[in-house]
């Protein structure tokens, strides 16, 4: 009885490596981890966050984005 054949898919985040190099591919897989925001998720899925501290945060972020905005209308 013969096995049948299996077809991969490509799934997720791949980088080629062409002409064996391999740092060309490895820094073009951090950048695309980078763009995904992967590196992000994790280090926010590490531990758990009660939903009023991701609240807080987020409201202190929105602030700093804020005051950063009008610090630029400012100087010009």
């Amino acid at each position: 009885m013969r096995e049948p054949k299996i077809e991969y898919q490509k799934r997720g985040l791949y980088v080629e490596v062409r002409n064996n190099d391999v740092t060309r591919a490895l820094r073009k897989l951090k950048k695309l981890v980078n763009t995904e925001g992967l590196v992000k998720e994790l280090r926010d899925k590490e531990y758990y966050e009660k939903p009023s501290l991701k609240k807080k945060k987020a409201k202190a972020a929105a602030r700093k984005r804020h005051l950063k905005e009008l610090e630029k209308k400012k100087e010009k």
